[in-house]
């Protein structure tokens, strides 16, 4: 059995390993991040039998089964080649005089035909239906246990293509067939199928390397996404979104080159591929000349040559036409590689645990967590910081069923002792033990559901109020959680809203208020009845009214609970049975609060004696403070609650699935590189007119064996293969300059299409965001698939339709005028495959629709498990998400079984069109040449025109799929080009005052949220805010205080009414100008990935790093910062989780004074801090405040002893005012605040 600290090296290479290699997500430790240096350089992929891991007994037989027909459908073209030499070999030697039955042999060779085509299709349906089923069931197996990013790629580049591998590996055999029985003439072509390998293996090898980079340039990409649209509020009223979009295009650039690269190496390949075609030809038909010289008729002919020739070239040039599909198709290994490997770091984890449970299953203790808890000597460093120890030494006791209260400043170590509890992290010495049992005997699981935990900050999932709560008791009856809510006293607030407990919390909880969620969260912990209680700052959030109540309702939860308390209010835990002082990771005093206040020099003493005084100090302030603005406000008068409707866009794009400006819009983007798509244009004309003209040369060839002269026909079979090896020079270099230049425009569209669709989503209103379908999970997945299939279908793939188009048009036109009898065999054949062709595109179109809004909420199920899955972990609810993603990921594959059934029937009609066309084809040219109306060498030239068009078209036929997938896709982001944001983000207009003093008023201002048209949040509300007041704004949670800075901040505009800046309404003014006059400081700190001293000057150019240090003093974060081994320059973490609340908060409050803004707007701006940091913070507000005489301040508080020495403070009941004054003369009155400060007392 593995020790603790190699276990704890394991988790966090595990989630190390999520971070670096899943796209889009985030662990939820950054600190436990690892260097994967060493792995990303070394990367390998996984072979194709890895591919197929999860597959069943039924998908193996399925598989078997698709295998089967694709190997009947290799043999079958061998045998279409075969015929297709013999016949054109008749026809060849009839006119150098081979005496035979010209009809009977004809005939003879063309009845198979028939049948070979209905094989062709059958095989093809079978083939494509059981590989389509087979695959879509894998898919789901591994979406069920990884993320769905790269298994869609393992989907879509990996099981629609390797039928084609497998039927060129049959050809490939048949080719092995030709040796053994004409090993005189295939002996000599040994070398070339062998350097054909090894280029292929080259080839692989490059995709593989750059595949890995493009992936690692995506992931990062993909986390910019995901945190800046989970954050999108602190980007905006910081005006980060240029920044952002500047990160944003930075880690897309290297891809791009990636992109090229690729495109030019596959078009190299293909380019090779088709010279050595051409030389195969020429050596084949100059050797077997010599041969049919010395061996005579009888040993070898002319149909013998062809067959051969046809063989080992239609190979070659197959594996030349593969080299998408090969690119595609290592793709997806290399993209399967870290998915598996995560999979099998945890499968090895879980065998771990399942020992520890094994060894210790006749135990009964080990379920048994009602004893004392103990941290015995714990030292503890987190992996990221090894070289600073949180805790040194640390030696607690909570005995069971009391209540034990963890106090000390900010990052003194409290909420790592939670983190430890509930094995998040292994020690590194020490033991923790509970009912002196160490905990790494417990299963993790079983141990945490018997903890409940209620957070700093509340975690809540997009789904319902109902749900969040059922969450914490997955079998809870309605009635168990109704109670819950009571207990919790959110209840009462939840009745009001108009889905009740239907309602949806939104991303984050963001619908509801900080008190809000807080109470949610409560209510979660409180339905688990656990048997330990984890509370680190409980109750931060609430008002004073809803904090004595929930105060109440966890004290009576308390008893014959374990409870451990980390609080920062010391009034909160005077009743505890024991107090732990900690500081620098060790305890530095014990006792009960009596004892410990006894102490006449006790560290505990001196925090309480601290909060009281800041409390007297505010009162003294208030007494001698002149009054000048006695009743500032009236009451306002009723107003009629009428209804308003308001209309939420949800509607998509409706327009026709085949829409042609779709492709023209494309086109439009993509203008900049019209020269490069020219000079690709170019290049697949030259390859689409050389073709025919190859057709030609290769028809003048084969005739040139009607003469007897051994001289004579040699030398004009050398003349002929020389121009065939000159076409094939042409050949390889236009293929090379086609791939090239596709692959540069490819590529740089869709970049501009990821930073344009990046750019137009940052400028949409918040309320757009406040949608499900919008959530950054959805809009993760919509930048990541859909520009994937944009990127698939612009790049060298669209160079092979331009080409293969191209090549069409010239075969119907040579034919033309080789004869124009048999052109309309050509024309119909090639209208039939368009018609199909079309159907199919739409067919993948409306998959894709379908398929696309299911797997944006899988996304989106994905990122918030992973960004919340400390939440998850703790609630252990594990199984019940991957049930719902099952659930989703089980809806895919129903829809893709469907359409499987109808694209194999497709494809099979497609493969099998060749024999029908060709036998028709035989026929008719049988018919013309018996009446004399059609020459032998039009014959052959006709034959080698009607071959390469159906090569054509089969390119084309092939691609369909990736066609309806790109369109859709498209569709999707023109949609949000189009779209008119209701409030532009990235608008540039507006007017700027130049001499703004800071004036703020509402008048008579309506609002309601957008997605909750029934709840009217203020109705007639009227407040002014002269330039230099410190006002503050008071009331019970949910009332609306925060909306007031939302709505200053313009994330949603007024219903009605006016909110007025200096008398301008904010709706005229520049929004950049208008977000840069506020400094805002949530009650929730957002800190992005970065250092220290880029958060603090987020968005800003120009700062000097004296100027950060100055913020960070003010702040109090300074002397911290400087006790990290990096300084400013220490990585935060992902949303700062390398650091903790109070940490987080201060670094955002020095990230707001650094702005020097002209109004400074407070949202319980130190609800986070100890009661030492708080006073300490409150001053270096106060002194900001005062400091300009003109800066205007609004604070939002629930503590309020940090609002007494406002100038006007305001409360605000439900969606009104209903008082306003200072604070003597609120008090004076008796009313609504006199209440909440005598709440606040107590």
């Amino acid at each position: 059995m593995k020790s603790s600290s190699e276990n704890g090296r394991k988790d966090e290479e595990i989630r190390s390993l999520i971070s670096t290699y899943v796209p889009s997500f985030r662990t939820f430790d950054d600190q436990l991040r690892t260097d994967n240096n060493d792995q990303e350089k070394n990367i390998n992929s996984v072979n194709l039998f890895q591919l197929f891991r999860f597959a069943n007994r039924l998908d193996y037989v399925l598989l078997f089964i698709g295998f089967c027909a694709a190997i009947l459908h290799g043999i079958c073209y061998s045998a279409y080649l075969i015929l297709f030499g013999r016949i054109t070999g008749v026809f060849a030697m009839q006119s150098f005089g081979g005496h035979c039955n010209q009809k009977q042999k004809n005939i003879s060779s063309n009845n198979p035909n028939c049948p070979l085509g209905i094989e062709l299709n059958l095989g093809n349906f079978s083939r494509l239906h059981k590989l389509g089923i087979s695959g879509s069931t894998d898919m789901c197996s591994l979406l069920s246990s990884s993320s769905s990013s790269s298994t869609i790629m393992f989907h879509d580049d990996v099981l629609s293509k390797i039928y084609l591998l497998i039927a060129i590996g049959c050809f490939e055999l048949f080719c092995a067939f030709l040796q053994h029985l004409m090993f005189d003439l295939t002996a000599k072509r040994q070398t070339s199928r062998i350097r054909v390998r090894l280029f292929q293996t080259i080839l692989q090898r490059h995709i593989i390397k750059e595949t890995a980079r493009e992936l690692e340039s995506y992931s990062k990409a993909g986390q910019i996404v995901q945190e800046v649209f989970s954050s999108l509020r602190t980007v905006l009223s910081l005006n980060g979104a240029m920044f952002e979009q500047r990160r944003y295009e930075n880690e897309l650039h290297p891809s791009r080159w990636t992109s090229i690269r690729k495109g030019i190496v596959s078009g190299f390949f293909v380019g090779w591929s088709y010279l050595y075609g051409c030389l195969l030809y020429a050596f084949g038909f100059i050797f077997g000349s010599i041969l049919i010289y010395y061996e005579g008729h009888d040993k070898l002919n002319i149909s013998d040559i062809l067959v051969i020739v046809l063989g080992f070239v239609h190979g070659i040039t197959l594996l030349g036409l593969l080299a998408p599909f090969i690119e595609s198709y290592v793709e997806a290994r290399v993209a399967a590689t870290p998915v598996f490997r995560l999979i099998d770091e945890i499968e090895h984890m879980k065998e771990l645990e399942m020992e520890t449970i094994i060894n210790n299953k006749l135990d009964d203790k080990i379920l048994n967590v009602n004893g004392d808890i103990q941290f015995k000597n714990v030292t503890f460093s987190y992996p990221s910081r090894k070289d600073r120890s949180v805790l040194d030494n640390f030696t607690i006791i909570a005995r069971a069923g009391e209540t034990t209260a963890l106090v000390g400043s900010s990052g003194s170590g409290k909420s790592t002792c939670l983190s430890l509890l509930l094995r998040f992290y292994d020690i590194s010495s020490g033991e923790i033990t509970i009912n002196e049992r160490s905990i790494n005997e417990y299963d993790v699981k079983q141990l945490r559901q018997q903890i409940g935990v209620v957070n700093q900050e509340p975690i809540l999932f997009n789904v319902s109020i109902y749900e969040n709560i059922r969450y914490g008791k997955l079998n809870a009856t309605k009635d168990e959680i109704e109670e819950a809510a009571r207990q919790a006293n959110a209840h009462d607030f939840i009745m009001q809203l108009p889905s009740k407990y239907e309602t949806l919390v939104g991303e984050r909880g963001i619908q509801l208020s900080g008190g809000e969620k807080q109470r949610v969260a409560l209510a979660r912990t409180l339905i688990k009845q656990p048997s330990i209680l984890l509370l680190d700052e409980a109750t931060s959030a609430l008002d004073n009214a809803n904090e004595k109540i929930v105060q109440d309702a966890l004290e009576r939860a308390y008893k014959g609970r374990t409870t451990i308390i980390i609080a920062h209010r010391l009034t909160t835990i005077r009743n505890a049975n024991r107090i732990y002082v900690i500081s620098n990771g060790s305890v530095i005093e014990e006792g009960t609060h009596k004892t410990l206040m006894d102490k006449e020099e006790s560290k505990y003493r001196q925090m309480v004696y601290d909060q009281e005084t800041n409390l007297m100090e505010n009162n003294d302030k208030l007494i001698n403070r002149q009054e000048d603005e006695r009743n500032y406000h009236e009451r306002i008068k009723s107003f009629n609650n009428d209804t308003i409707d308001v209309e939420i866009e949800k509607a998509k794009d409706s327009l026709p699935l085949f829409k042609r400006s779709t492709f023209l819009k494309l086109m439009k983007m993509n203008s900049p590189e019209w020269k490069t798509i020219l000079i690709g244009c170019i290049a697949c004309i030259c390859f689409g007119g050389i073709i025919p003209v190859f057709a030609i040369l290769l028809a003048k060839t084969i005739s040139t064996f009607e003469y007897c002269s051994f001289s004579q026909r040699q030398y004009l079979v050398i003349k002929y293969s020389c121009f065939i090896i000159f076409v094939g020079v042409i050949v390889m270099f236009m293929r090379i300059l086609q791939f090239g230049c596709f692959a540069i425009s490819g590529s740089k569209l869709t970049e501009r299409i990821r930073i344009k669709a990046f750019s137009y989503l940052l400028r949409q209103e918040i309320s757009f965001f406040d949608l499900p379908e919008n959530s950054s999970g959805s809009i993760c997945i919509r930048l990541a698939s859909d520009a994937l299939s944009i990127q698939q279908m612009t790049g060298t793939r669209l160079g092979l339709i331009f080409e293969s188009l191209t090549m069409i048009i010239s075969s119907l036109l040579f034919g033309s005028i080789i004869h124009w009898q048999l052109s309309p065999i050509i024309f119909l054949s090639t209208l039939f495959v368009f018609i199909i062709a079309f159907i199919e595109v739409n067919s993948q179109s409306r998959l894709s629709k379908q398929t696309s809004s299911i797997l944006e909420q899988t996304s989106s199920l994905t990122i918030q498990t992973i960004e919340n899955i400390r939440t998850v972990k703790i609630l252990t609810i594990e199984q019940e998400f991957l049930r719902q993603y099952t659930k989703l990921i089980h809806q895919v594959y129903k829809i893709h079984r469907n359409y499987s059934i109808i694209s194999a029937f497709i494809f099979g009609i497609h493969w099998s069109t060749r024999c029908f066309v060709m036998t028709i084809l035989y026929g008719f040219t049988l018919y013309l040449y018996e009446e004399n109306e059609i020459q032998t060498n039009n014959i052959l030239m006709v034959f080698g025109i009607v071959i390469f068009c159906l090569q054509s078209l089969k390119i084309i036929m092939s691609m369909t799929a990736e066609i309806g997938a790109s369109l859709s896709a498209a569709k999707s982001f023109f949609h949000l080009f189009e779209r008119t944001p209701v409030i532009d983000n990235g608008s540039m207009e507006g007017q700027i005052l130049n001499n703004f003093q800071g004036d703020i008023k509402f008048d008579h201002v309506e609002f309601i949220y957008p997605t909750r048209p029934a709840n009217r949040v203020l109705d007639k509300f009227q407040l002014h805010i002269k330039p230099g007041q410190r006002v503050a704004i008071v009331g019970s949670s949910g009332c609306g205080k925060s909306t007031i800075i939302q709505l200053l901040e313009r994330f949603y505009d007024v219903t009605n009414g006016k909110v007025l800046l200096d008398g301008v309404d904010i709706r005229q003014l520049n929004i950049h100008w208008l977000r840069s006059c506020f400094g805002l400081v949530s009650q929730e700190p957002i800190l992005f990935n970065m250092t220290i001293k880029q958060n603090i000057a987020y968005a800003q150019e120009n700062i000097s790093h004296d100027a950060v240090v100055d913020a960070a003093i003010k702040s109090n974060i300074h002397e911290f910062i400087l006790k990290l081994p990096q300084g400013y320059d220490t990585e935060v973490g992902h949303k700062g989780n390398q650091m903790s609340g109070g940490e987080k908060q201060r670094i955002a409050i020095a990230r707001a004074l650094l702005r020097q803004p002209k109004i400074l707007l407070l949202d319980e701006a130190t609800s986070a801090m100890d009661s030492y940091n708080e006073q300490i913070v409150q001053q270096v507000l106060e002194n900001v405040q005062n400091e300009y005489s003109t800066r205007t301040s609004l604070s939002i508080a629930h503590r309020l002893s940090t609002i007494r020495t406002c100038d006007v403070i305001y409360v605000l009941g439900k969606t009104r005012l209903i008082e306003s004054g200072t604070h003597t003369e609120l008090m004076e009155q008796r009313g609504t605040y006199y209440q909440m400060t005598a709440h606040n007392i107590t």
